[in-house]
């Protein structure tokens, strides 16, 4: 029975039993391989749940940050000799190819638990050992050879499958001289996890989305992936004739991203700038440029408004006109008010209204002011919002 060190079945296993160099090696039966090797799946789940509770027991960080990095070392060492012993002429016989093969399974089952449940109490910039390393890429490669199809055909985008599937590949073939990092290997594994799940969930969400979903919440911050999403949205962009639109657009994406996720504990380049960030800074400075090349607005001649209609029959409304372009905004992006875009929303209504203080609005400076709403103005337009609501519950 385990209790003071979780490993000591499976360190005994592969350090005695299965040691070539052992007598204990030379009486290894075709049926006692297969008893151990399904023993060793089982002593796996036993393997996680002891080293779970061996963690929630200890007070401090510092111990749990010794005990994780312990164990983590301890499998690694136990896998280089599992890996060492199958270039053994001994173990070409059968049994003992498929006790290897499960034991190399088990063992990276465990390391897979450690570094998923516990990745911040070990040192990720250290190198990883290249046994284990060859034995993290083959996993991976069969993983990302398994979704490769699925993922192309349900994005249906080939520029932006390369972009991923590539960046994974090309650091499965690495043969670089500079070391690999755990942080750069379980962001990969991590990443891979993640598409084998994507396009599974059971909701309304488009692959394509939950795509760019993912990459930015795992700070996936290639420039490619930079390059392809910010073409993707100017080309959406460009397809508009005014500016206006095209400005209203961008606000529109602009808040779709800003709503999106981003762990902030994980990156792909560590030396890259911030994947959000990145992003945040284009649309920033697009719709700026935008709003500057844009004509401005010309209030005395009444912009917007039907030539013929008569001042006197406009609707006269208890807010002003920031007040009613943030309520206006509101209600285009929640799609409360639906139309081809947020400028012919406010093109449509605007002309018809009066404020207290102004019989002429300009329906692009209504607009324009609902994107720097000032708080006193927020907090008006949502009182205003909160009486109808009471007076709807009085019907």
């Amino acid at each position: 029975m385990i209790q003071n060190y979780p490993l000591e079945w499976l360190d005994s296993l592969i350090t005695l039993t299965l040691n070539p160099k052992k007598m204990y090696f030379q009486d290894i039966t075709k049926e006692e391989a297969q008893a151990l090797s399904e023993k060793a799946i089982i002593e796996t789940l036993h393997i996680q749940s002891e080293l779970k509770n061996k963690v929630f027991s200890l007070p401090k960080e510092n111990q749990i940050r010794l005990l994780v990095r312990k164990y983590h070392s301890a499998l690694i060492i136990l896998l280089d000799s599992v890996i060492d012993y199958q270039k053994n002429e001994l173990f070409k016989k059968s049994e003992l190819v498929n006790i290897t093969k499960t034991l190399t399974s088990c063992l990276d089952e465990i390391l897979s638990f450690i570094e998923t449940r516990f990745a911040n109490f070990l040192s990720l910039d250290e190198r990883v050992p290249s046994t284990y390393l060859e034995v993290s890429k083959m996993e991976m490669r069969m993983k990302l050879d398994r979704i490769r199809k699925r993922l192309i055909t349900e994005v249906a985008d080939v520029r932006f499958t390369d972009i991923v599937l590539g960046n994974l590949y090309n650091f499965i073939n690495s043969k670089k001289d500079p070391p690999t990092s755990f942080r750069e290997l379980l962001y990969r594994k991590e990443l891979v996890k993640e598409l084998e799940l994507l396009g599974r969930a059971k909701n309304k969400t488009s692959i394509y989305t939950a795509l760019n979903e993912l990459l930015i919440y795992m700070n996936f911050n290639s420039r490619s992936y930079i390059n392809y999403f910010t073409r993707c949205i100017a080309d959406k962009i460009n397809m508009l004739e005014h500016k206006a639109e095209r400005a209203d657009s961008l606000h529109f994406h602009f808040k779709e991203f800003k709503q999106m996720h981003c762990n902030q504990n994980t990156v792909l380049y560590p030396h890259h700038q911030n994947l959000k960030v990145s992003l945040a800074n284009w649309f920033s400075n697009e719709i700026a440029y935008l709003e500057k090349t844009m004509p401005m607005p010309v209030q005395s001649t009444g912009e917007g408004h039907a030539p013929e209609f008569n001042n006197n029959e406009k609707v006269l409304c208890d807010l002003s006109s920031d007040q009613i372009g943030i309520i206006l905004r509101a209600a285009d992006e929640l799609r409360i008010l639906k139309a081809k875009s947020m400028s012919k929303v406010f093109k449509s209504i605007i002309p018809f209204l009066a404020t207290a203080h102004k019989q002429d609005l300009s329906y692009n400076a209504v607009r324009i002011n609902s994107y720097k709403a000032e708080d006193k103005d927020k907090e008006i337009a949502i009182a205003a919002l909160e009486k109808i609501i009471r007076k709807i519950k009085t019907y």
